[in-house]
């Protein structure tokens, strides 16, 4: 069997493993160890290149960004700091038809600019912002839908561990893939406001109990002390991460130190940490982190097994032989990725995909900053989708209502993925959205 061939029969074993439910990181490392032992038909060979990998995986400096970042996302979580911006953004939009699940989004995004993490967004807001959004009417498909579409702008509003993971496997700045996230991030964060104004002006049987009953909050304003108080921490961190990134003051993984550092402090100043809840959250921390890192070292291999076996040269000649042109490519690789996210969770899509599309889109000419950001967004889409749609069934964990069927939260976040459709074209065509602020 030829090695190009090969290399196809095992990325269909490898995809058969995860569905038939071994975990992604053997399933990646297993099919990259044998696939070196049949292409250089060597067993000792697979096995030193396997302790290579493992050894060179995760060996850089770099990769300290994982559990920093993982660490200061706990620590924001615990401190009541989701809580407090969804309540800041509340008093800021109160007199706004539709301004809750506005303020619902704005926070999200605030969040998501120093968690990173959807899952942690989604779980937060649903506890916060849901029964929030139906004590004001909303009905409780749009208020759990909103709360899952708008946490996927934890992944994409820098820091995010997604953009870690791509900027290890395509071997591009991860500090530059940050500072590229910003404006796609406002972009679909816009238009998520944007689409929830339209339905509670045009058609607001959609998303109201009452149609004819008002969201507006005429209770007295949250007084301007009380609005600093909640306010100032976040926007801190906010201004302490993202500032020294785009200046260059900070390394990623200095600005991840940084990043942790002070969100230790401000869970001690606010008296919402003890030695018991510490110690959860660096066990936690530890978990999540050596659970990435085996994953980048399991994609290492793989990555490196489909490199020798000539499969992504294969492909990009394939595509040039049907004559898609790189927007052509882009397309069929977009709709590779939403397929598969019916099925797997974001970072597995990155570790199987990233390694076979990142060198074609650099030989069709792609800047792969901005490939990076385009992947991402139709990454965060299958949070959304069906069946898998982890971000849909965190909401639905977190809510603990046996009334509120999991196709309710589905269909509610059908509106954000329009939008985020809308915004994966934008972007794609117009890549200067996502390059403009990278230097």
């Amino acid at each position: 069997m030829e090695d190009i061939t090969l290399g196809f029969v095992l990325i269909g074993a490898m995809v058969a493993l995860i569905l038939l439910g071994l975990p992604i990181g053997l399933s990646l490392i297993g099919t990259g160890a044998i696939g070196v032992w049949l292409i250089r038909d060597n067993v000792d060979l697979a096995f030193r290149f396997t302790a290579l990998a493992t050894y060179s995986g995760i060996q850089d400096y770099l990769f300290a960004t994982i559990p920093l970042f993982v660490l200061m996302g706990l620590l924001v979580s615990i401190s009541d700091v989701g809580k407090d911006t969804f309540e800041v953004a509340q008093a800021l939009l109160r007199r706004i038809r539709g301004g809750l699940g506005m303020a619902t989004v704005a926070a999200n995004a605030v969040f998501a600019a120093v968690t990173g993490v959807s899952i942690a967004s989604a779980a937060v807001f649903t506890k916060v912002a849901v029964p929030e959004m139906v004590r004001h009417g909303y009905n409780m498909r749009f208020a759990t839908g909103t709360v899952a579409g708008s946490a996927i702008l934890g992944m994409l509003i820098p820091p995010s561990l997604l953009m870690i993971v791509y900027g290890v496997l395509a071997e591009v700045s991860i500090g530059r893939m940050f500072v590229a996230g910003v404006i796609p991030g406002l972009i679909i964060a816009f238009g998520f406001t944007v689409m929830i104004w339209l339905y509670a002006t045009l058609w607001p049987h959609k998303i109201f109990v009452d149609a004819g009953k008002s969201d507006v909050d005429d209770a007295p304003a949250m007084g301007t002390a009380e609005m600093l108080a909640k306010s100032v921490p976040i926007a801190c961190l906010v201004v302490l991460i993202l500032g020294g990134l785009y200046t260059g003051f900070f390394t990623p993984t200095e600005a991840g130190a940084v990043g942790a550092a002070g969100a230790l402090v401000i869970a001690l100043v606010r008296r919402r940490l003890d030695w018991p809840k510490f110690w959860r959250v660096l066990k936690e921390a530890g978990i999540v982190s050596a659970s990435i890192l085996f994953l980048l070292i399991a994609a290492g291999l793989y990555s490196r097994m489909l490199s020798m076996a000539g499969v992504p040269n294969a492909i990009g000649d394939f595509v040039e032989h049907l004559g898609l042109g790189p927007y052509g490519f882009l397309f069929a690789f977009v709709i590779v990725v939403l397929l598969m996210g019916m099925i797997l969770d974001s970072t597995s899509i990155l570790l199987i995909m990233v390694p076979i599309g990142a060198p074609i889109a650099a030989a069709m000419g792609f800047d792969l900053i901005h490939f990076g950001i385009v992947t991402i967004i139709a990454v965060e889409m299958g949070l959304l989708t069906p069946p898998f749609g982890i971000s849909v069934f965190t909401v639905k964990a977190t809510l603990g209502d046996p009334k509120v069927g999991i196709e309710t939260i589905f269909a509610g976040t059908i509106p954000y993925l329009a939008v985020m459709g809308v915004g994966l074209v934008l972007i794609a065509f117009f890549p200067f959205l996502a390059t403009a602020l990278v230097k």
